[in-house]
C-alpha cells in the first residue's frame, strides 16, 4: 500500500501540474512537451517506470512480492492473471507516455508551457527519493512490517489449527484402534514384533 500511494499520489500531481497550466487532461491535446518541459518529463518518466513496476523501483518490490506469494500458495491462476494484468498497464502507461511527451510539439498552447517550478520539484523530490529507495533497500521498510506480518500470519495459521488437530487426531486414533484390532484377530506364526 506504501508504495502504491507513492505511485498514485505522484502520478495525480503530475496530472494536476499539467492541467493547472493547461486545463486539460486529455492526452490528444499534447505531444512533444518533453521539448518544451525536460525536468517535467523526466519526473514523469521516473514515476511511470515506478507504475509499472520496473526493477529498481518500488512498484517492482510490491509487484514482484504480491505476485509472488499469490504463486507459492493456492493462487496461482489468480497471478498469472495479475501477471498480465501488469503487462498491459504497462503498455498503456508507455503509449500514455509516448504520446505526451515525444513527437511534434505542434500545438501552439504547448509551445509557452513552463517547465516545473522549485514550489513542484520540492513536492516531487521525497516521492523520488522513496520510488529508489524502496527500490533499491526494500528491507528498511519491510522490517518494520514483519513483526505484525508475522502475527497475522500466526493468527491465520491457528484459525486453520483447530479444524485440523481436530480432524486429523481423530483419523489418527481411528486407524491405530483398526490395526490394533486386525493384528489381534490375526493368527500369530510365532513371529514376534
Amino acid at each position: 500500500m506504501i508504495n502504491h500511494g507513492i505511485s498514485t499520489g505522484a502520478l495525480f500531481l503530475i496530472v494536476g501540474f499539467i492541467y493547472e497550466r493547461r486545463h486539460t487532461r486529455l492526452i490528444k491535446d499534447f505531444g512533444g512537451l518533453s521539448k518544451q518541459m525536460p525536468v517535467y518529463a523526466t519526473v514523469f518518466m521516473i514515476i511511470t517506470l515506478s507504475s509499472i513496476g520496473v526493477p529498481g523501483t518500488n512498484g517492482f518490490v510490491g509487484e514482484f512480492m504480491i505476485l509472488l506469494g499469490a504463486f507459492q500458495g493456492e493462487l496461482r491462476w489468480f497471478a498469472v492473471f495479475a501477471t498480465s494484468g501488469v503487462i498491459f498497464a504497462a503498455v498503456y502507461m508507455l503509449w500514455m507516455y509516448q504520446r505526451v511527451m515525444f513527437g511534434k510539439l505542434d500545438n501552439p498552447k504547448n509551445q509557452n508551457l513552463k517547465d516545473l517550478s522549485l514550489r513542484e520539484m520540492c513536492i516531487m523530490l521525497p516521492l523520488m527519493v522513496f520510488v529508489f529507495w524502496i527500490g533499491v533497500a526494500p528491507n528498511t521498510f519491510l522490517e518494520k512490517m514483519n513483526p505484525a506480518v508475522d502475527q497475522i500470519i500466526q493468527q491465520i495459521t491457528r484459525e486453520k489449527t483447530p479444524v485440523y488437530t481436530s480432524v486429523v487426531p481423530a483419523a489418527v486414533h481411528e486407524a491405530a484402534a483398526v490395526t490394533t484390532e486386525v493384528e489381534e484377530q490375526a493368527p500369530s506364526h510365532g513371529l514376534h514384533h
